[in-house]
């Protein structure tokens, strides 16, 4: 066989990271479209009937009908939405969410629901040029830049592991503490980082006896908080306040002091675990939950391995590097790296809790 017959390694590779990288297009392209539907209510005024035309949705959704007809036209052809009859004149095709895309589209209590990651995945594109300076000259792009989309995005994600996990199989994964937080006198938890607040209410919904205390440093994200904790009836033993990890003024005392998915968002993580061992009472428990990546570095990496560093280059790095000085975390953050911020905090263990998820890994630091 002539070499030119012969397959080129590099073509077959420069070949490959072509279709990749096409797919990879279409595939922001749907993240971006299906924001638009999930913002506008599209999907849900589909939901509420069996089928419509552009005219009929966009009078359902107070919308413009030829951006609807667009917009219909592109979630059939990307293999959202189906179409009764595509030989039909534009304005008069009917288009039905299918019942199987329902929960992954529209059910936020679900496990399956998808809607925040992705809105999360618009808002971390929000501060481009911020983060391009930041590249460039150093520095990060604070939380607040990334706008109510990141926020929002992160609180609808996380939401339902927090209300349908916290008392299932996170918690009761730790006997003592599940036994403590069910006991007299009620428990008292901080909630480290608490951002909009679903991770205070998942606990006080699970143990319903347990007084817990939500703190983090951005307004926005307490006053969402504050509202979630109003809409879910939990005023009297929820309350929330803007405060930093390291804030002086926090009174100790705690049976379980807990920080979620925030760790390695922090200019300085090692102060912060530091005053959460502070805040623990004697014979408490401190729970950290962060990503599920390896160990080590690994080339190529898995799927979650790609989604964090995905967020941590346009995202978390950034945050945790707004302020100064910063240990740069990034959202890898591996194990080794938690058990060295520990032990500079001045825990004398970390152990990896049994707690299976997809996402996140969850440590119990031994003050």
């Amino acid at each position: 066989m002539s070499t030119s017959a012969m397959t080129n390694p590099d073509t077959e590779r420069r070949d490959a990271l072509v279709g990749r990288l096409f797919e990879a297009a279409i595939g922001t392209l749907d993240v971006f479209s299906i924001y638009v539907g999930d913002r506008l209510g599209l999907y849900q005024a589909l939901a509420d009937r069996s089928s419509a035309t552009s005219s009929e949705l966009a009078a359902a959704t107070g919308t413009h009908e030829r951006y609807v007809r667009e917009w219909l036209e592109q979630q059939a052809a990307t293999g959202i939405l189906e179409v009764e009859d595509a030989q039909l004149d534009a304005t008069a095709r009917r288009y039905r969410l299918p019942a199987g895309h329902r929960e992954v589209l529209l059910e936020r209590d679900s496990l399956n629901w998808l809607g925040g990651l992705l809105r999360l995945a618009v808002g971390a594109t929000r501060p481009l040029p911020a983060l391009l300076r930041a590249f460039r000259e150093g520095g990060g792009v604070p939380y607040p830049d990334y706008g109510p989309d990141t926020l929002e995005g992160i609180a609808e994600m996380n939401r339902p592991m927090f209300l349908n996990l916290m008392g299932t199989a996170w918690l009761p994964a730790v006997p003592d503490l599940h036994a403590r937080l069910q006991a007299d006198p009620p428990a008292r938890v901080a909630d480290v980082g608490c951002g909009a607040g679903w991770s205070s209410i998942g606990i006080a919904r699970a143990y319903p006896k347990a007084q817990v205390h939500g703190f983090d440093s951005d307004e926005a994200s307490i006053s969402l908080a504050r509202a979630n904790a109003v809409t879910a009836g939990l005023t009297e033993r929820v309350t929330f306040a803007v405060r930093d990890a390291a804030y002086p003024g926090l009174a100790g005392g705690y049976n379980l002091v807990t920080a979620f998915e925030t760790i390695h968002d922090m200019a300085q993580p090692v102060e912060a675990l530091r005053k959460m061992r502070d805040l623990v009472a004697d014979g408490g428990v401190v729970m950290v939950a962060d990503e599920r990546v390896g160990d080590q570095f690994t080339a190529p990496g898995d799927d979650i391995e790609r989604l964090n560093y995905g967020f941590s280059v346009l995202h978390c790095l950034a945050v945790g590097m707004a302020d100064s000085p910063s240990a740069g975390t990034g959202t890898v953050m591996r194990p080794p790296t938690l058990r060295r911020y520990a032990a500079e905090a001045g825990f004398r263990a970390v152990e990896v809790l049994p707690i299976e998820n997809d996402f996140w890994r969850f440590y119990r630091l031994v003050p």
